[in-house]
């Protein structure tokens, strides 16, 4: 228990949440001391809504996008009062600010708080109605919450200028640990293998985040402030978490086939077995040592278990003899496999170590920034997203008419603060029906929740400073909170605002009902406007995903073509089509599960689709297989038939593409004389690379290793035959029930 409330209390959830609870308590302490209480709530208040756009990123996109929130947060409200007495051109202005700071989502995370900073604002406007010189004070007041805000938040980085990074790292240490336990897990004999792969999936989505988060902050404050000593040794251990994974993706065991093969010799796997699990476990201790900021031990582990695994694969040759070579070599696969992954962690190990000297902790590749999306807000952005094709126009207009029926509805109604339903709409809804729905249940839920516990504890305690206290706990851990567990930071909040009411209003009772009245009423409307209002099913945009993640695992198999021919160093080419095949493919995999939270009559095809998500998932994993072992082996030249085998895939993926997009008139088709020359080029591979390989080798050790190079990636190149081959098939399929 107290490593779990000590885990809670070093997160970066609670650290945000006490940035925005200091920043929002000190002016109402101060200014309330001097007898300006209504001066400080007010600068709260500014600071509170400025909150929202403080996101990851480096010092001078934080000050940019904060300072520009703090402004449109000040400038909305300060509108809404010169404009109120004039309700002509009020709401008109009112409907098209709602719509063009939705619409500002379209440039990305960032631009998306800023929006929800603004429409915040925009709501509770009508909660404070100021005249005359009022109005700019009050205006003046929010602008000045928001800029301490950015103050209190630039002191927390100077004073930890790593904790973001530090936690989100032991975050991605920690998920990548999970992910190598599960494929410990496929090694039981009753493994329930599609289940486990699975988790795996969405495992790979979790990761995704994080890693952009990481790219975000480690490498563009490397290319805009040079790499401290801190940042290059995080950056590395990134970098070496990133190959952890993608080497685990690269290499796949056929389980069923191992299991029936060492049936005879039942230690070889459970060793194995042993060993991933420690990999996983090593893993997970790097990342608890980050999250205490303690210096890492290693407990060599690792090595008993390679040698342990080395003396099974001796063991076995010894028993079986001339019948071993088979299953000698399967061993030494896993083997090499494991010694790959211990030599990423080993850098990962030194990098966290007491004694290690950062400067042999460098970063080279000139080219890293390449793998950070550039900065830039162009307006054709804006233009090309004006259209019902675009999930975020939708929303903009949807959100747009909800929020306009919602302030119709709560002025007909005998409410306290109608305003409430606004905010309620805002924070809820969102793009997809399925976050919507789960929004609105949880934040219900939530305030139901808290309101009544919060008036329970009015009913027995009236002291104002106790009420003020549990109000700031409130806050600090409904926002805490607000990220891991939707349900619990709503009760937290929920109190808060009881208990503030509590002190501006403490005869009135009624608060709580008002309360949840109100978002009761703004979550049924949340929730019916993204069922009828142009709903943006995830049926609907799942194909431009898959294209997407075919185009990126394409793109990829030709770098992979590219540097076999080629050899020598791994260009930025090469790794940003990595990337991209990786994010692609986790953002196909969040589409899907986005649409498994839909209603099943929106769930057209639905089996279609999984097979595409997991398709696409194992070719990338064939992929990385291939480019994986081409980086860590002494390769032999690209055959003729290699070349032709890769052609063939791209050519199948390339149809895919243009079945999804309905353009597949000049496509091949499967078995024309292209399969047959395949079929042919399989045959060449098979037989002609022994004689190569026999002619180059001096010896049969050398020997033996190319035909074990040939060997493996011949598996894989039939593989990604069958992959583009069903990928091919089945998106001709969906695109014949669609």
């Amino acid at each position: 228990m107290v490593t779990k409330v000590r885990n809670f209390t070093a997160s970066i959830n609670f650290s945000n949440a006490l940035k925005v609870t200091l920043a929002a308590v000190i002016p109402v302490v101060t200014l309330n001391y001097f007898g300006y209480f209504q001066m400080g709530f007010t600068i709260a208040l500014g600071a509170l809504l400025t909150y929202p756009s403080d996101i990851p990123s480096n010092k001078r996109h934080k000050i940019k996008g904060v300072g520009i929130a703090a402004l449109i947060v000040a400038g909305t409200n300060l509108l809404m009062n010169v404009l109120y007495p004039y309700p002509f051109i009020l709401y008109p202005v009112f409907t098209f600010l709602i719509f063009f700071l939705a619409m500002i989502s379209v440039y990305g995370q960032r631009a998306n708080m800023v929006s929800f900073s603004g429409l915040l604002a925009l709501s509770l406007a009508f909660a404070h109605l100021h005249q005359g010189w009022e109005m700019l004070q009050y205006s003046g007041l929010m602008l000045a919450g928001g800029l301490f805000y950015l103050l209190v938040s630039l002191a927390f980085d100077l004073i930890w200028p790593h904790r973001y990074a530090q936690m989100q790292l032991a975050d991605c240490i920690r998920l990548t640990a999970k992910y190598m336990k599960l494929r410990g897990d496929l090694w039981d004999a009753d493994a329930d293998r599609d289940k486990i792969i699975e988790s795996q999936l969405h495992l790979q989505v979790e990761l995704n985040t994080i890693h952009e988060n990481l790219r975000e902050i480690l490498i563009r404050n490397r290319s805009n402030s040079g790499a401290s000593n801190q940042n290059r040794k995080m950056l590395l251990v990134f970098i070496s978490c990133v190959e952890i994974l993608e080497l685990a993706l690269a290499t796949s065991f056929n389980h069923n086939q191992l299991q029936q093969k060492f049936k005879d010799f039942p230690k070889a796997l459970p060793t194995y077995q042993s060993l991933a699990y420690n990999l996983a476990a090593t893993l997970k201790r790097i990342s608890k040592s980050i999250y205490n900021n303690k210096a890492y031990v290693s407990k060599h582990k690792l090595k008993k278990e390679v040698e342990a695994l080395e003396a099974v694969i001796q063991s076995y040759r010894q028993e079986f003899g001339d019948q071993a070579t088979e299953g000698v070599l399967m061993l030494s696969n896993m083997l090499h496999y494991a010694e790959k992954q211990i030599e990423k962690i080993r850098v990962m190990e030194r990098a966290f170590s007491a004694n290690t000297d950062l400067k042999e902790l460098l970063v080279k590749d000139k080219d890293i920034e390449r793998l950070v999306a550039p900065v830039y807000y162009p307006f054709n952005t804006l233009k090309e997203n004006l259209s019902f094709s675009s999930i975020i126009f939708r929303h903009s207009l949807r959100l747009t008419v909800t929020i306009l029926f919602g302030m119709a509805f709560g002025s007909l109604l005998p409410l306290q603060n109608p305003y409430w339903i606004l905010l309620t709409i805002i924070v809820i809804m969102r793009p997809g029906y399925g976050l919507t729905k789960e929004r609105s249940y949880n934040r219900m839920l939530g305030t139901v929740f808290g309101g009544l516990i919060a008036f329970a504890i009015l009913y027995f305690v009236h002291n104002n400073t106790v009420i003020g206290t549990l109000a700031v706990f409130s806050m600090l851990l409904g926002f805490a909170f607000t990220q891991i567990n939707y349900r619990v930071g709503a009760t937290f909040v929920t109190m808060y605002v009881v208990f503030i009411y509590g002190l501006l209003m403490p005869d009135n009772n009624q608060v709580v009902e008002f309360r949840i009245l109100d978002t009761v009423i703004g979550g049924t409307l949340a929730f019916i406007a993204n069922y009828l209002l142009w709903p943006s099913w995830e049926f609907m945009s799942l194909p431009a995903y898959i294209v997407k993640s075919i185009e990126a695992n394409r793109n990829y198999l030709r770098e992979i073509v590219s540097y076999y021919t080629a050899k020598g160093e791994v260009t930025a080419a090469y790794r940003l089509s990595r990337k991209n095949a990786f994010v692609e493919t986790g953002n196909l995999m969040a589409s899907f599960q986005r649409m498994s939270q839909e209603p099943k009559s929106k769930q057209k095809q639905i089996q279609l689709l999984y097979k595409l998500v997991e398709l696409n998932h194992t070719l990338l994993s064939a992929s990385a297989s291939i480019g994986t072992y081409i980086q860590t082996h002494h390769t032999a030249k690209a055959s003729e038939a290699f070349n032709v085998v890769m052609s063939t895939v791209i050519r199948n993926l390339d149809h895919a593409v243009k079945v999804m997009e309905h353009d597949a008139v000049d496509s091949p088709v499967l078995g024309t004389s292209k399969d047959y020359e395949l079929d042919v080029r399989f045959t060449e591979l098979k037989n002609l690379r022994a004689k190569e390989l026999k002619a180059l080798a001096n010896d049969d050790t050398e020997f033996y290793l190319k035909m074990q190079e040939s060997q493996l990636v011949l598996e894989q190149l039939v593989w990604l035959i069958s992959l583009s081959e069903s990928i091919l098939k089945t998106t001709t399929r969906l695109e014949e029930k669609r």
